[in-house]
């Protein structure tokens, strides 16, 4: 059974949109074909198997979309895809594209129950995943998922496929003949899934049209390019990310570019690859470059300095970068830090390639109104006076269809004109940018004060011993909530111990005394989720084993 998708976005407004240029009106396919077209022979995808041309990008998308057709894949239909970034991730994209079925891709390393949510709530018809990522047998739990899945008919695998799969290798090595006329959607429908791992005991799933990632998502990456030619844009991001979906359907299909991409992130392949591969943007999140920044290669007077002269931005997003990494990240790689805002439920915000340092440290931007408009509302939904802070709505042509049957989410999380409640809370300055001050749901309330999270890493972050921060609130049955700290060091620096950090932040950074951390323990590493985002489920259940130090 197809998946329904409404759009929460009014009509009218959507057309609006569309007569303004904001939408190409078109699918992402034939965005893709138009590309193809102009040069087939340009690099397409670069990654651990070598360079793949436009033109055979869309050979081998085509033969395996007739493979997805006479399995009785079709329009509407979603498709759960579960890979490594790689050709064969942009191959399966376009591919479910061109019989105009809906993409449903998640990052690797998603285990039992997380996979059962997505796939039963979306209710997907197809799947196509790796069959060994790590310890899991995902082959074999989808097997033994069958029963629960009523929807779920065809299962294509990445390796050897157990009995009544469909093995994936031999259909991308070998691709039957072309499917001789793609599926032409309406571009206002379906086209991809994003997955959150939001605040709910389930991952969200909220649903974009054709011309929301074409159009909104794609006028931010193209807003970030400098220069005629097309960009060629490293993801070290998993293309499976909401952050990474700007991969296959805008890079490609929207700017007919070249996707570098490395099938896991390591910081020192990372760095290898800029001057190997010479991309002009790097998609992050912040403890990514934290980790390429310790590469002695990046060291100003290196003898084997890595040459970084391609680099137009570093685009650092998925979470909130401090103003430390930011100045050695323009100092290291000798190009701008675009610092981004933005998630999967639909809100977009982020600097410039020429703003100045300052800026970047401190604000979000400017909005782009051709990707989506922010206001700041107060608890009863109006816009609060200029420079006050309140909760941040975001609406424009980026703007996703709905929550994927959860009609629960699409109460919570989107307004009745379409607005998108981020549950962040912002404010914005005397010269139109966005200032991110914290989160609604992650504000720490201890004995009835309201303390920032993100105020409190800030500050720790602007040690010079400490590499990157976190700070949550944790339980306390007298207080309510006490606050945290968990501090990676810079190597070969000792971090202070929990007196030395208050004293410091007191003292030297002025934070209020009630705002000090009163738990504090030193990583190795942060604890990193599937989306490359810094684990925080995963570091509240280990707060029972906490100890201060």
């Amino acid at each position: 059974m197809s998946t329904l998708f409404h759009d929460l976005i009014p009509a009218e407004l959507r057309a609006q949109w569309g007569a303004e240029g904001r939408y190409p009106g078109k699918t992402l396919f034939e965005l893709f074909e138009e590309r193809v077209e102009e040069n087939p022979e340009a690099p397409a995808v670069i990654d651990g198997e070598g360079t793949m041309s436009y033109g055979e990008l869309y050979r081998v998308s085509l033969g395996l979309a007739r493979a997805l057709a006479e399995a009785g894949t079709g329009p509407g239909d979603v498709v759960a895809v579960n890979l490594a970034n790689g050709r064969s991730a942009c191959v399966v994209d376009l591919a479910v594209a061109a019989v105009g079925a809906v993409c449903l891709p998640y990052p690797v390393g998603r285990r039992r129950q997380d996979t059962l949510a997505m796939l039963s709530r979306s209710r997907a018809s197809v799947a196509i995943v790796t069959r060994q990522i790590g310890g899991t047998d995902y082959g074999l739990m989808l097997d033994e998922l069958r029963a629960e899945l009523p929807d779920l008919r065809e299962v294509f695998v990445h390796g050897e496929p157990p009995a009544g799969m469909h093995a994936l290798a031999p259909l991308l090595a070998d691709p039957p003949e072309a499917l001789e006329t793609p599926f032409r959607a309406d571009p206002d429908s379906a086209a991809r899934i994003l997955v959150s791992s939001g605040s709910e005991a389930e991952p969200k799933m909220i649903a974009y049209s054709h011309n929301a990632l074409a159009g909104g998502r794609g006028e931010f990456v193209r807003s970030l390019v400098r220069g005629e030619e097309p960009p060629r844009v490293m993801f070290l991001v998993p293309l499976a990310s909401a952050f990474g979906s700007g991969g296959t359907s805008v890079t490609l299909a929207v700017l007919g570019g070249t996707l570098v991409v490395l099938p896991r992130f390591d910081a020192a392949e990372a760095v290898t690859a800029i001057e190997r591969h010479r991309p002009t943007h790097i998609m992050g999140v912040p403890t990514m470059f934290q980790e390429m920044l310790a590469d002695p290669r990046l060291a100003p007077g290196a003898a084997d300095r890595i040459d970084t002269s391609s680099l137009t931005a570093l685009v650092c997003g998925g979470a909130g970068v401090d103003p430390q990494t930011v100045a050695d990240c323009v100092r290291a790689f000798g190009c701008a830090l675009v610092n981004l805002y933005g998630s999967a439920d639909g809100v977009n915000c982020h600097t410039q390639v020429e703003d100045d340092l300052t800026t970047v440290q401190t604000t979000a931007g400017r909005p782009n109104p051709a990707v989506t408009v922010i206001r700041i509302t107060g608890d009863d939904g109006q816009e609060v006076a200029p420079g006050e802070v309140g909760e941040i709505w975001s609406r424009g042509p980026m703007s996703p269809l709905c929550y994927v049957n959860a009609p629960e989410l699409d109460r919570l999380y989107r307004t009745e004109g379409g607005w998108v409640r981020t549950g962040d809370l912002g404010r914005i300055d005397a010269a139109g940018r966005l200032n991110i001050t914290g989160r609604k749901k992650e504000i720490i309330i201890r004995a009835g004060l309201n303390i920032s999270p993100a105020e409190v890493e800030q500050m720790v972050n602007t040690h010079p011993a400490v590499k990157s921060a976190v700070c949550l609130g944790v339980p306390d049955h007298a207080l309510g909530e006490r606050v945290c700290v968990w501090v990676v060091p810079n190597a070969g620096e000792e971090v202070p111990d929990l007196e030395g950090m208050r004293s410091f932040l007191y003292e030297k950074q002025g934070l209020e005394r009630a705002k000090l951390p009163e738990l504090f323990h030193v990583v190795d590493e942060l604890p990193i989720s599937p989306a490359g985002k810094v684990d925080k489920h995963a570091l509240r259940a280990s707060v029972t084993t906490l100890t201060t130090s």
